[in-house]
């Protein structure tokens, strides 16, 4: 004859486990609701006290992972996107995107790996002059912002990328773009590589650099000291 199991009841376990469940539909009313990817420490001011929110963000990302929607982190922060293999369901209803030159991604890719930087540092690195417009291109998709001036004789205007450049890119961070030599192993620039190039560690830290002042007055990134 089988003995009767009583099983007992833990008040704090039963508490703790829906103040997560309550911390996981907060998060992840919070993410559906949001147009911008949102840091983890936002989300954290807005569960209970005592959830780790980083144990909630796993949770989440391991329950979407099947589904249509994922959970993925971009931009320095969180947010859900369409399943990769179900994006053609959407390309039809996208607004096309506007397709850069070959000299834009020059432009762009300058910035994103020697930011702050300025228009004549952009075009020492080419070795050749940036068309008018192509920075007013970049800015206006979203993905270049201006930073500030440079401390040198004309306080030319420093350039920087945006959340937006991560976001569009699916980069968590900066850092997560490709080195010298994940691009020597893809072939993305076999043949062109002189022996001293060197691809710096990009940094998009908002905060100004010892030789930035800021902005100050309105102008256009075209002015004669951008």
């Amino acid at each position: 004859m089988s003995s009767l199991v009583i099983k007992t009841v833990n008040p704090e376990e039963d508490a703790g486990a829906e103040a997560l469940a309550h911390a996981m539909r907060v998060v992840e009313a919070l993410l559906f609701a949001s147009a911008q990817p949102l840091p983890a420490d936002e989300l954290a001011r807005c569960v209970p006290a005592g959830i780790d929110v980083d144990g909630v963000l796993a949770r989440l990302t391991a329950l979407y992972e099947p589904r249509g929607v994922n959970l993925r982190q971009v931009a320095g922060g969180y947010a859900f996107r369409t399943a990769p293999d179900l994006g053609y369901l959407l390309a039809a209803e996208a607004e096309a995107p506007r397709k850069l030159s070959r000299a834009a991604l020059e432009v762009l890719a300058i910035i994103a790996y020697h930011q702050p930087v300025t228009r004549a540092e952009i075009e020492e690195i080419r070795g050749v002059a940036t068309a008018k417009g192509t920075l007013d291109i970049l800015i206006e998709a979203g993905w270049v912002r201006l930073r500030g001036r440079r401390r040198s004789p004309g306080r030319p205007v420093t350039f920087g990328t945006t959340p937006g450049f991560l976001d569009h890119f699916g980069l968590g961070r900066i850092d997560d773009l490709p080195g010298l030599e994940e691009l020597k192993g893809s072939g993305f620039i076999e043949g062109r590589l002189t022996r001293d190039l060197s691809v710096p560690v990009p940094d998009d830290d908002p905060d100004l650099r010892a030789d930035e002042d800021p902005l100050g007055d309105l102008f256009t990134p075209l002015d004669e000291n951008g």
